[in-house]
């Protein structure tokens, strides 16, 4: 198959709409979940033969995806200079080189949600689930939130693992994680130095702004997501008839009775 061929393939698995294309993605998405999964359970256990020929297996796949995706990339240069980017590139090398550590493949999660912000990714969940198309802002929170922790809890592990002894594996570092995130503060686990102390604030002040995204989404009255052909207003109540902006007549497709 020649390069030509296989750029087109490529584009038609991540970008088309056909079934194999949707499987694909969703077979990323899983991979992605699945990665994370690994980091953590090899965090717990000794570093062995074993572990470090996993680990080139995964490096080898996101080397893999990673080079599709570059390949595909209509500006090549602003997609490898993105920071979801940058943090794949991380996540290879930390994959593919093993005196740098494993913790590096937290940052994989950051894919997981880039895949589920595109809107291929969208819309085929949309389209795919009831569930999600009732409670689409709801779950997109609670990723976003989880999503923070485990970077958080990754970037908490790399730098203190070493030299502080209260962070032994992932387990210590997302403990200290969701206590500053919800600045419950026990005092068990600190983060030395002036390093350790900025990380603790940014937990605290970005865990705070998402704790309450999500609060706002769970207690604001439920909306649909219907645009509107002359404002453009895209959130409306489920019986709506006309927009509340412009006074347009909607027509807001419903699903029945429930």
């Amino acid at each position: 198959m020649t390069r030509g061929r296989l750029v087109r393939f490529a584009r038609e698995l991540y970008e088309g709409g056909t079934p194999r294309a949707h499987a694909f993605r969703y077979g990323l998405l899983v991979f992605d979940i699945v990665t994370i999964l690994f980091v953590i359970a090899t965090s717990f256990l000794p570093h062995t033969a074993t572990t470090e020929a996993l680990d080139a297996v995964f490096g080898l796949l996101i080397l893999a995806d990673f080079t599709a995706r570059i390949a595909i990339a209509r500006r090549r240069t602003a997609t490898l200079l993105h920071p979801i980017s940058v943090a794949d590139m991380a996540a290879i090398v930390s994959f593919l080189i093993p005196f740098t550590g494993a913790g590096l493949g937290f940052l994989r999660v950051l894919r997981t949600l880039r895949l589920l912000h595109t809107y291929q990714m969208l819309g085929r969940l949309r389209g795919d689930f009831r569930f999600f198309r009732r409670n689409e802002e709801i779950l997109v929170a609670v990723v976003n939130l989880l999503v923070f922790i485990f970077v958080m809890t990754g970037l908490v592990y790399e730098t203190q693992h070493w030299s502080n002894p209260d962070i032994a594996n992932y387990a210590d570092a997302l403990y200290f994680t969701v206590t500053a995130l919800t600045t419950t503060g026990f005092g068990d686990i600190t983060l030395p130095g002036t390093g350790g102390r900025l990380i603790s604030v940014a937990i605290m002040i970005v865990g705070v702004t998402l704790f309450l995204r999500l609060a706002q989404v769970l207690f604001r009255p439920t909306k649909v997501r219907h645009e509107c052909p002359t404002c453009g207003l895209t959130r409306h109540d489920p019986d709506a008839v006309h927009c509340k902006h412009c006074g347009e007549t909607l027509h807001i497709e419903t699903e029945g009775a429930l």
